[in-house]
């Protein structure tokens, strides 16, 4: 299985990514896409909140944000003996079209929506959510600013609380 550090990782994602769906910004923002995706608004939602992510002035700019794809990608390289072969399959293409850099893009965004869709099972069209993105792209953006300190909070409890 995976070292105590790298199930620790896993263990603080599953606890973001379940913050994050409950909290009451992503379901505002969800809201928007329900009527079109159901169960798949979350999902779409993550790959949109990593846009805003990406652009988000109090953490990169540019250059900082390349400089971190790079750092990113060269330490999942150092580690990869770590990683379950069916992520160093994806890994491969993550880092040749810099997935983390283009996440800043509202291209790089669409092209991330129709990978989902490629590898959800009933999810076959995603033009409308990447519309709807730009239409509500203001209120999708001021919903992730109200998010994302309460996030930041909360992952940081959390980290400390696996590794004491």
């Amino acid at each position: 299985m995976f070292s105590g550090n790298i199930q620790k990782g896993i263990e603080l994602h599953r606890y973001i990514d379940e913050y994050t769906d409950l909290h009451p910004e992503t379901k505002k923002a969800i809201e928007i896409f329900r009527p079109y995706y159901r169960l798949y608004s979350a999902p779409l939602m993550d790959i949109l909140f990593d846009h805003f992510l990406a652009n988000d002035p109090n953490l990169f700019n540019n250059s900082s944000l390349k400089e971190f794809s790079k750092t990113t990608y060269r330490h999942l390289e150092n580690n990869s003996t770590d990683l379950p072969n069916r992520f160093l399959q994806v890994f491969l293409y993550m880092k040749s079209e810099d997935w983390l850099y283009n996440y800043s893009t509202v291209e790089g965004i669409k092209r991330s929506l129709y990978g989902l869709a490629r590898r959800a099972t009933y999810l076959h069209e995603v033009e409308t959510a990447y519309n709807l993105f730009l239409k509500h792209y203001d209120y999708l953006n001021e919903c992730y600013h109200n998010f994302f300190p309460d996030l930041k909070q909360f992952a940081k409890q959390k980290f400390d609380q696996l590794v004491l």
